[in-house]
This record gives structure tokens, C-alpha cells and sequence, in this order.
């Protein structure tokens, strides 16, 4: 079985907790990894479940802190979320066991009820923008402090956290920091004020799948509450949707006039996340938005 066997020692002693002391573990299978995560189907005497792993100590409580999010997002009951079984650390390892959710073929409707469940999902709201936790987005920890303006927390926990990592790697120079100190200024005049949405967070194609019921279903969260056009934004900065998502989003919960232009400045965040996960070939389309609004 390939897994480590502290990883296996610590997945048996959680499971053996909730189904019983009889629980064996029967066989692994890779389904996804990387870099990052190791993943794939565990099956087990009592069931079959999906195990990811990765280093504790370069990915502190990453797992803990997904699990977090993947019941928040259930608990807003507008679409299918894998359950959490649990979160644990076994050694230098950190492992997350969820429902293992078997992929199936959409159903006619699929695009549809993504756009009314994502619509719903968004209707979840708080009295502050952020969290009141710290999680990832992807690899990179994802800071939320709780702000009571959107404006404030797009530009110090998104935009400009993400640019002083980039200083920080010297991926970027100074001409780009006034830039964005440029666009900071104009920024009241360019974004909607909305109530604190629940976002997925990092709503691309790849964290999209299609479950046993070919219904949409979410995985790989980075969530918090802030403005619900960064959602939209993720689904359109690297393509993978439906355009009949978009339209019956916008009819189930419609989005204010100019949100085309406001999706390009919502997606400079996962642009600078890029630029500092695989260095500088995401900074042109960076410099291309910023010279557009500055």
C-alpha cells in the first residue's frame, strides 16, 4: 500500500474511533497529487474514502483549516459537498479523510443548477469580510482578518499581501508597487459595494466535479466572505465553464451593471498567486489589466 506507514497507523486509529475497532485498511489507489498533495481512494473493510497527505511542517494545519471550510460550505446546504470523516497530523505528515465521491457523467441540467446553487451559496452572508481563521489558496497561506470594508480587505488581504510575497522573492520590481499603489487609490470608484458573500475562493475548473448524481460538487476550498464577483472571476480566468452557468447565475442573483470590466480587476489576486507559485510568465497579463485602469 502506498502509503507512509505513519499515515496509515494515524487514518486506522481516527476511523477505527467512528466505525469501530474492527476497521482494516483493504487497498489505495492515486487518484490526484503533486507538488503538494499526495491523493487517492482508500478502501477499507467499513468503506471507501478519499486520503490526502502532505508535509505538516511546510503546510501548517492546511488540512485542518480545508476541512473547516468544506463544513462551512455544507452547512450553507446549496450544493454537494464532500463530507469531512476527519482531519489528523502522523509524524511529519498531515492527512485529510473525506466521502469519497465517485465521478460520474453531468446531467442535462448540470450547468444550470451550478449557476442556481453557486447563486445560493452566495446568498450566504456575515457581518465581516474575511474569516476568523487563516487558510490557503493553493500552497500559499490565504490571510482573512475580519474587515468591515471590502475596499480595505481586497487590497491588504488579497492584492497587496500577495505583491509583497512577490517583493519579498524579488519577482517583481518597483514600478509594479506604484502601480498598484495607483490602483489602490482609484479603487472606491471602480468596485459595487455588496454585502460579504460566501465564497468558494478558488472557483476554478479543476475544483468543480461532477458527482454519482452528475450534479456539481466542490472541492479544494479557500474560503472566506468577501464580494461574490472573485468567485465569478475564478470561473472566468481560465476557462472550463459553460457559458449557460454565467446566464442563469445572473438571473438567479443578478450582478450589478460593468461586472465585466470589475471581474478583470477581481482576478489580478489569483494572477499574483500565480506569479509567486511558478514566477514571472503571469506578470504580463498583471501589467496588462493594471495599465488598463491606471
Amino acid at each position: 500500500m502506498h502509503i507512509p506507514e505513519a499515515i496509515q497507523q494515524g487514518v486506522v486509529s481516527l476511523l477505527k474511533q467512528k466505525v469501530g475497532d474492527t476497521l482494516v485498511l483493504k487497498d489505495f489507489s492515486f487518484t490526484g497529487g503533486g507538488c503538494i498533495n499526495n491523493g487517492g481512494k482508500l478502501t477499507t473493510s467499513h468503506g471507501t474514502y478519499f486520503l490526502k497527505w502532505n508535509d505538516a511542517v511546510k503546510f501548517p494545519d492546511m488540512f485542518q483549516t480545508e476541512a473547516k471550510g468544506l463544513k462551512l460550505l455544507a452547512e450553507s446546504k446549496s450544493m454537494y459537498i464532500p463530507k469531512v470523516i476527519d482531519a489528523g497530523e502522523a509524524g511529519s505528515f498531515q492527512f485529510l479523510i473525506l466521502e469519497f465521491v465517485a465521478a460520474s457523467n453531468r446531467t442535462q441540467h448540470y450547468w444550470r443548477d451550478f449557476g442556481v446553487q453557486l447563486a445560493m451559496l452566495h446568498q450566504h452572508t456575515s457581518t465581516s469580510f474575511g474569516l476568523d481563521y487563516n487558510n490557503y489558496i493553493g500552497s500559499l497561506p490565504q490571510q482573512n482578518t475580519l474587515h468591515t470594508s471590502w475596499i480595505d480587505f481586497f487590497i491588504h488581504n488579497r492584492l497587496d499581501a500577495q505583491l509583497r510575497l512577490a517583493e519579498r522573492s524579488s519577482l517583481v520590481d518597483k514600478s509594479l508597487r506604484r502601480n498598484f499603489e495607483t490602483l489602490y487609490a482609484k479603487l472606491p470608484d471602480l468596485l459595487v459595494m455588496e454585502k460579504p458573500a460566501l465564497l468558494h475562493g478558488d472557483l476554478w475548473s479543476g475544483n468543480v466535479m461532477v458527482n454519482q448524481h452528475g450534479a456539481p460538487s466542490l472541492i479544494d476550498p479557500a474560503v472566506y466572505f468577501g464580494h461574490r464577483e472573485m468567485d465569478i472571476a475564478m470561473t472566468q480566468l481560465f476557462g472550463g465553464f459553460n457559458p449557460e452557468f454565467l446566464q442563469v447565475y445572473h438571473e438567479s442573483f443578478p450582478l450589478a451593471p460593468g461586472v465585466e470590466e470589475r471581474l478583470q480587476l477581481y482576478n489580478l489576486y489569483p494572477l499574483l498567486v500565480h506569479v509567486n507559485l511558478f514566477g514571472g510568465d503571469y506578470l504580463a497579463q498583471v501589467n496588462s489589466i493594471l495599465r488598463r485602469f491606471i
